[in-house]
């Protein structure tokens, strides 16, 4: 990467920060509600050291994609298949496939064997976009097409699957569109510009209905019909809606909605914070959460590394 890429001006740092660490809070926040009592109870055993606040591996990754991209300038996939193997701890509460994937290159297994041989047809989960705040971050301002190909390039590695694809580029998409300061109405512009699945532009739309027409959804109402599973299309409209939802709102408000929403709690929140920090900056999020994270003040200043390395359009 040129040594000469201008770098990001007091606000955008903020907002990076808040968007990297938006996705590490929730994530940390909503692992021990996710799943049934003993799922809760496993992760607060697990704990850590100084009995903080553990994220999971949705952390792990999206601070993973931002180092790479921090010191190559664009999307690599052996890099980051590479990254992500060497990062990979069981603890961090890795889905079972793509643990298979991650051992398999650590083994020296090329990354596109590894992915085919565990995913014959690719994953459609959402792990490839509870890691792309960072790509919107990262390509904000070079163009949709620019971003959504970014975004899944990035995603195959792990999730090759369209509808694996397509959450991350879902993710990246609106990240881009809120780091930049659109107005509610030109983000859904953008968005109902892309070319989506059926499934997931018949989801977008109810949730853009919902948010014009400022109607109070109930969260159980959110998780019947956006969707609260692991599968990119059950999960990515659902953040982007308590994302947008609750922009103007405290951070505290969100995490609270998305566990009353339920389900895969800490990938949809881990996704929603990064959107919502990505708006709001770092000084919008509640420092007394963020005394509580799990290497808190290294993951702010590996998010300082990565907006040095991000143009502001």
């Amino acid at each position: 990467m040129s040594d000469h890429r201008p770098s990001s001006p007091p606000e955008s740092l903020d907002r990076i920060q808040g968007a990297l660490l938006g996705v590490a809070l929730a994530d940390a926040w909503g692992a021990p509600h996710e799943g049934g009592p003993l799922e809760g109870l496993l992760w607060r055993m697990i704990g850590t050291r100084h009995g903080r606040w553990r994220w999971t591996d949705d952390t792990q990754m999206t601070f993973d994609v931002a180092a790479s991209l921090a010191e190559l300038g664009r999307i690599d996939q052996d890099d980051l298949a590479l990254r992500f193997a060497r990062s990979y701890r069981w603890s961090r509460g890795y889905g079972p496939g793509a643990a298979r994937i991650l051992k398999r290159i650590r083994r020296g297994e090329h990354w596109s064997s590894a992915s085919r041989k565990v995913y014959t047809q690719g994953s459609f989960g959402n792990g490839a976009a509870m890691r792309a705040v960072p790509i919107g971050l990262f390509f904000a301002g070079q163009g949709t097409h620019t971003l959504i190909t970014a975004a899944h390039c990035a995603a195959e590695i792990t999730h090759a699957h369209p509808d694996g694809k397509e959450g991350a580029a879902l993710i990246a998409l609106v990240a881009s569109l809120v780091f930049t300061g659109c107005s509610p109405s030109d983000i859904w512009a953008a968005i109902r510009a892309a070319s989506w699945s059926p499934v997931v532009t018949e989801k977008l739309a109810t949730a853009e209905q919902w948010l014009g027409a400022q109607q109070p959804i109930a969260p159980s109402i959110v998780a019947r019909q956006l969707g609260r599973s692991i599968t990119a299309a059950g999960s990515c409209p659902t953040a982007v809606y308590i994302a947008l939802r609750h922009l103007r709102e405290p951070f505290v408000d969100l995490l609270d909605f998305t566990r009353r929403v339920g389900g895969d709690v800490d990938t949809i929140g881990a996704m929603a914070g990064g959107l919502w920090g990505a708006a709001r900056g770092l000084g919008a999020l509640p420092m007394e959460y963020l005394a509580k994270l799990e290497d808190a003040d290294r993951l702010v200043r590996e998010a300082s590394r990565f907006a040095s390395a991000c143009s502001v359009p």
